[in-house]
């Protein structure tokens, strides 16, 4: 049959076969592997990873398929995307990376796996705060041992001024697991007497709402001594 008299089903087939064969553009790969990374889809990210998607594709927002995952704590796929490379310090456009969202979030087996590939224990938020101080004010006990045991500074200070420790009584309801936590602080030689920018320390903070368990701790410590 001549190309002239070929029939409009032939046209279509032609059409299909052709999209068979025709190569599949870098954009459509590190699109569809954002849309894995989302759906913790961790076989089609590997298969993805495998067909040529970029580990570090960024989307409209700046972030990687591996904060995408993290977002979600979808483990599997973080995983195949850390093993093939993916950097776990990689900022989106508010500053999040990888590593910084899993401590924020308590996300422990994205933490974990983050540490172990090289994590920035020194890379900041948008509010200037280590991935502890977070950690530290929302709660996650876990996480808060785990960015101690990694090495990450006790005493830095972020842009409101404030440390983990005293977000850990400022913004925090003073329970159970801010109590812990803010023993695991004074344990990790925290400083104690560290003040806000108006001077309010620990002390002061922690009296100012009745939380007396840990007034008794920052007491023990050393606080109003320095």
């Amino acid at each position: 049959m001549s190309i002239q008299r070929m029939s409009l089903r032939g046209w279509v087939v032609l059409g299909m076969l052709m999209g068979m064969v025709m190569p599949v553009s870098a954009a459509s790969l590190d699109e569809r592997l954002h849309r894995a990374a989302e759906k913790g889809d961790d076989a089609a990210v590997r298969t993805l990873l495998g067909q040529g998607a970029a580990v570090d594709a960024r989307d409209a927002a700046k972030a990687t398929p591996l904060l995408v995952a993290t977002r979600h704590n979808h483990v599997d796929a973080a995983r195949a995307l850390i093993q093939a490379g993916a950097d776990v310090n990689a900022k989106d456009a508010i500053h999040d990376s990888p590593y910084l969202y899993a401590g924020a979030r308590g996300h422990l087996e994205i933490l974990q796996a983050t540490l172990a590939a090289g994590a920035d224990l020194k890379s900041t938020n948008r509010y200037g705060g280590t991935a502890l101080i977070p950690a530290a004010e929302r709660g996650h006990v876990q996480a808060v041992a785990m960015l101690i045991a990694a090495g990450v500074n006790v005493d830095h200070v972020n842009n409101l001024q404030w440390t983990a420790l005293l977000e850990a009584i400022i913004l925090s309801d003073g329970g159970p697991r801010h109590v812990q936590i803010v023993r695991q602080l004074i344990d990790a030689k925290a400083d104690v007497n560290l003040a806000d920018s108006d001077g309010v320390t620990p002390l002061q903070h922690a009296r100012r709402r009745g939380y007396r368990e840990i007034e008794s701790m920052l007491l023990a410590a050393g606080a109003g001594q320095g």
